[in-house]
């Protein structure tokens, strides 16, 4: 009786293993086999495209008002800010007008403010590190989850990061992809999660590597002025339950048919998505009233 029950354990959990690789690599390959547009993760490099172009057009902005007119001296006020902003004020001014989360603002109406600073960023480094974070997950998440999915948790996690950070951080003048990245590192942690069984020791060092990650982002606010943590941990959160909720999942469609079924396709989830953004705009709402 007892050899029994440890075969059918076993067994159990050799199915359970086998499921799990099917779906991680069903999810992973899942584009591979498709041609032209779908096979390119474009909206990934459409977001970083617009991004670096923003920043161009406000770091030109910020260049002439502090003061510079000739396009070489515009062009040097640029590479001087591009580790560290000298000229503050004047970029802060231009941010502002951008769409950065001010709080003041954003109580006189101007909600959009929990949407644009994601598309903002202060400087060259800042830019860069973002970027290059968003192209590396990016790649990997949008070939996973597809384009829909991808732009509706990387725009959901962005937007709550903002929201956290006007709850939590009022007087910070907060811009940056980061808290949209952290979203994206949440909802990765949960599909390694969801498919452990499928990789080497329980996804434990894929696990570690993006604790590492966010230990470092988190770790460089005590570091590094003006960097807002309570938008990257809000982010990070959100990040995670929709991770739960939206990230690949494969099942078998039936006993007598094997094909593999994404059971959290936006196809049957769509009412999920919709009270998503639902919930969303609420918190909103409520952060606003509540400040």
């Amino acid at each position: 009786m007892y050899e029994g029950r440890v075969e059918t354990k076993q067994s159990a959990e050799n199915e359970q293993r086998i499921h799990a690789e099917l779906s991680y690599r069903t999810a992973l390959h899942h584009y591979r086999q498709k041609r032209g547009v779908d096979q390119q993760c474009w909206v990934t490099w459409l977001i970083v495209g617009i991004t670096v172009i923003i920043w161009c057009i406000t770091a030109t902005q910020a260049a002439i008002v502090g003061g510079f007119r000739d396009w070489r001296a515009v062009l040097y006020d640029i590479g001087n800010n591009a580790i560290s902003v000298q000229n503050d004020q004047s970029l802060s001014q231009v941010l502002i007008a951008a769409g950065a989360k001010a709080d003041n603002l954003i109580k006189q109406g101007e909600y959009w403010r929990f949407l644009t600073p994601i598309f903002l960023h202060a400087n060259a480094l800042h830019l860069l590190l973002n970027m290059v974070n968003l192209l590396v997950l990016g790649i990997i998440l949008e070939r996973i989850m597809g384009h829909l999915r991808f732009l509706f948790v990387y725009t959901i996690t962005g937007i709550v990061s903002m929201i956290v950070s006007f709850v939590f951080a009022p007087d910070i003048l907060s811009v940056g992809a980061s808290g949209a990245i952290f979203g994206l590192v949440g909802a990765y942690s949960l599909f390694i999660v969801m498919h452990r069984r499928a990789f080497p020791r329980g996804g434990l060092f894929a696990l570690l590597w993006l604790i590492v990650v966010i230990g470092i982002n988190l770790g460089s606010g005590g570091i590094f002025p003006n960097v807002d943590n309570y938008a990257h941990i809000g982010g990070l959160i959100s990040g995670c339950v929709l991770g739960a909720w939206f990230m690949p999942l494969y099942r078998t469609s039936s006993v007598a048919d094997q094909t593999l079924v994404d059971v959290h396709s936006l196809t049957y989830r769509w009412p999920l998505a919709v009270l998503t953004i639902l919930g969303t705009l609420l918190f909103a709402i409520i952060a606003c009233f509540l400040i």
